[in-house]
């Protein structure tokens, strides 16, 4: 063999790297890698050994390991979605609670005698009484502009206002007393106390049936309507505020 027939192999040339994709100016990968769980070995008979002949419901068995096993992966996704709504909804509740406070605070004094606008108007009788007689005019001063003794009677429109905000907010704290009770609930649901794997899965087993007793889920649904209910009637309220504007 000739060495001048042996033709040299070319040289790899290094390709450039392609730039990791960013999102934000965060790597897309890198935060699945930390999402990443290791699979879940649903296989009960490998993992836990066989029941002794006559033991199959002794307060170890292979039945109530399983049992509570199930139970926890089922609680924590039925709980985990339950307290992600309860957070948001009494973060909006108590912040809503605070709007409508401070509008209801501003109109409430329209259902009330104004008296400093009252003594306005009398000192302004007073000055053209004061007027006239420099004047030497003649005024007639047995009908004041306003008379104090009168009963006040509050506009028809300032008491809708008042009523529609006053159950606005009524509503609002509803809603934040009862996620707050549900809060507690659920951290009393899952938390349980140490014993045998038959005694938490007759404690869980009765919780849960008084979760389902007291509609507590349905509960749960119904605090966003509620609250879509109070901003309703808030914005029913704000609406009658501009009419006179």
């Amino acid at each position: 063999m000739h060495a001048e027939h042996i033709q040299p192999r070319p040289a790899c040339v290094p390709q450039p790297s392609q730039p990791a994709r960013t999102f934000f100016g965060l790597a897309q990968d890198a935060g699945r890698q930390g999402l990443s769980r290791p699979a879940f070995n649903d296989d009960y008979v490998a993992r836990f050994p066989e029941d002794p002949y006559g033991q199959e419901t002794a307060p170890n068995a292979r039945a109530w390991r399983v049992y509570v096993e199930e139970a926890a992966i089922f609680d924590e996704n039925m709980v985990g979605q339950s307290r992600d709504g309860l957070d948001v909804m009494l973060v909006f509740a108590g912040l809503f609670s605070a709007v409508v406070t401070s509008f209801l605070v501003q109109v409430s004094q329209n259902l009330q005698a104004d008296f400093s606008e009252m003594s306005a108007l009398l000192l302004h009788d007073l000055l053209v009484v004061q007027l006239a007689m420099v004047d030497g005019a003649t005024v007639n001063v047995t009908t004041p502009s306003i008379n104090p003794a009168e009963k006040f009677e509050p506009d028809v429109i300032d008491i809708w206002i008042n009523g529609l905000w006053v159950v606005s907010l009524t509503t609002s704290l509803v809603v934040a007393l009862a996620a707050v009770l549900v809060k507690q609930w659920l951290h009393r649901y899952m938390t349980f106390p140490s014993g045998t794997p038959r005694l938490r899965s007759h404690i869980r087993q009765f919780r849960f049936m008084g979760l389902e007793k007291w509609r507590v889920l349905i509960i749960i649904g119904m605090l966003p309507i509620i609250m879509h209910i109070s901003l309703m009637l808030f914005f029913a309220g704000l609406t009658l505020f501009f009419i006179p504007l």
